[in-house]
């Protein structure tokens, strides 16, 4: 069954979009993850094997959020990307799954050994999101 967001905000100085869905469910998801997960053929191709590692999506911004029929929301990225429709669906997907999608990002960079051109260093989190376990803030 479709989950329908109940609530939809764009909050720009946290850089995440903030939903509720009508099951009382909700998300924050940081603008980079989603520009990173974006579910356009230019960022996840035309079949398996095909998706395109995306970098430097640290500082990405959402300009724009247009409504699409009574299913999905069109975001328009501030690097000018527009051409991802995000199901409710794919929405509720990205929020119930973030700490895992996340992962897989950060070790998708480590493999290709383009973790220091994305911003990030491998195990980064990711402003926004779900921390495993609350931190002092430096390095022991």
């Amino acid at each position: 069954m479709t989950k329908i967001p109940t609530e939809l905000a764009v909050r720009q100085k946290s850089r995440v979009l903030d939903m509720t869905f009508d099951d009382g469910v909700s998300f924050s998801l940081p603008f980079e993850y989603l520009r990173v997960y974006s579910p356009s053929a230019e960022v996840r191709g035309h079949g398996a094997g095909q998706e395109v590692l995306q970098l430097g999506k640290r500082d990405v911004n959402i300009t724009a959020l247009e409504p699409v029929g009574n299913y999905a929301v069109k975001p328009t990225f501030s690097d000018g990307h527009d051409t991802g429709l995000y199901t409710f669906d794919y929405l509720y997907k990205l929020g119930s799954e973030q700490a895992a999608l996340w992962q897989d990002y950060l070790q998708r960079l480590a493999d290709a050994g383009l973790a220091g051109d994305s911003g990030r260093a491998p195990g980064a989190a990711i402003a926004g999101a779900p921390t495993k376990a609350p931190s002092c803030g430096h390095s022991h």
